[in-house]
């Protein structure tokens, strides 16, 4: 149970540490190397496992997102989304120890609590695929497949533009027009 936990908390504060490197611009080995760690990170053994695996292969993963992102570019993905889709693709792929599916309902739970409304759906939809791509067998869901299109920070990045004014109506005078269409 201790293990389990302490992977639990490794993917978090992997999460942070990556989402900061993206933020700096600085590699996540340097990051790491050189301290610059949000303390509530706290980095674990686990956590640098997982951040020096995701920097060792950054190539490879970034290129199986991409692959597997629907209209996409994995540049132009939010930081958050795209931070959690390299941690768990790395896991999946080279944490034996791991079940690919705990991996995915892992990344899910991080998404709920780092990303935005439908971030968990994003990046649920983009793992399964991945997951197939290696023999898993994961079930694919339309529902999924269709929010993947859209990532949350894209959905709102245009205010919505009211095109006519709305005027109120006096609740005496719609009361008024009401009674005298009726007679």
């Amino acid at each position: 149970m201790a293990k389990r936990y302490d992977r639990t908390l490794g993917r978090r504060a992997a999460l942070q540490v990556l989402y900061e490197s993206d933020i700096l611009d600085t590699p996540v080995d340097k990051v790491v190397d050189e301290g610059v760690v949000p303390e509530e990170a706290a980095l674990n053994d686990y956590a640098r496992r997982l951040l020096l695996g995701v920097a060792s292969h950054i190539t490879d993963i970034d290129r199986q997102i991409s692959k597997s992102s629907k209209n996409w570019a994995i540049d132009r993905m939010p930081l958050v989304d795209r931070a959690l889709l390299r941690i768990t693709v790395f896991e999946m792929q080279h944490v034996d120890e791991v079940p690919v599916a705990v991996s995915i309902n892992e990344a899910v739970e991080l998404a709920k609590d780092f990303g935005g409304d439908d971030t968990y759906r994003f990046v649920n939809g983009i793992l399964g695929r991945i997951a197939r791509t290696m023999g898993e067998d994961v079930p694919e869901s339309d529902e999924i497949d269709d929010m993947e299109d859209e990532p949350q920070a894209e959905k709102t990045a245009e205010p919505e533009v009211q095109t006519e004014p709305e005027t109120e109506v006096e609740p005496e005078a719609e009361n008024a027009e009401a009674d005298s269409s009726e007679e």
